[in-house]
């Protein structure tokens, strides 16, 4: 079984979850999320937890398990819709966040993305990264939080192997 689709999703109090007919409506103090979900998944509704089970071992099945799970199971709010970017270029990027996704900004050089839509979230923050991606020689570019860059050495002294 899926190590991330068995999991439960802890669904806070003032969170309400609706299932029927294949979709899941995730309606909260953010917005409301509606999924439509893959006929091989069932989700159930078990007091305040949500779990999403599958209904056999398929190759297909198992692959959808833990994603659809990931794609239910997640909170974010929502402000603002401009995120202005100076990476170095000779002008600032300003970047029209998507509706339903906003950012924060702490200490001016970490970016956070909040949104209700995990997939949607991941895909600005790819098209973000992509504006400046992270180079091995240097370091510098967009980075993901916790990612490391694998260096390499630069050029060697220009008479140092003669």
């Amino acid at each position: 079984m899926s190590r991330v689709g068995r999991l439960p999703i802890v669904k806070p109090d003032n969170v309400k979850v609706h299932v029927a007919d294949g979709t899941v409506r995730v309606e909260g103090p953010h917005g409301t999320l509606s999924r439509t979900i893959v006929p091989e998944m069932t989700v159930v509704v078990e007091g305040n937890t949500v779990r999403v089970k599958r209904a056999d071992d398929s190759r297909r099945s198992r692959s959808l398990h833990g994603l659809t799970r990931r794609l239910i199971g997640y909170r974010a709010e929502v402000r603002g819709n401009v995120l202005f970017l100076t990476l170095g270029y000779s002008h600032p990027i300003a970047y029209q966040l998507p509706p339903g996704i906003g950012a924060k900004v702490d200490r001016q050089v970490i970016v956070t993305l909040e949104g209700p839509d995990r997939e949607l979230l991941g895909q600005v923050a790819a098209q973000v990264r992509l504006l400046r991606p992270p180079e091995p020689y240097k370091g510098k570019g967009v980075k993901y939080a916790g990612e490391h860059i694998r260096r390499k050495a630069g050029k060697a002294a220009a008479g140092a192997t003669r």
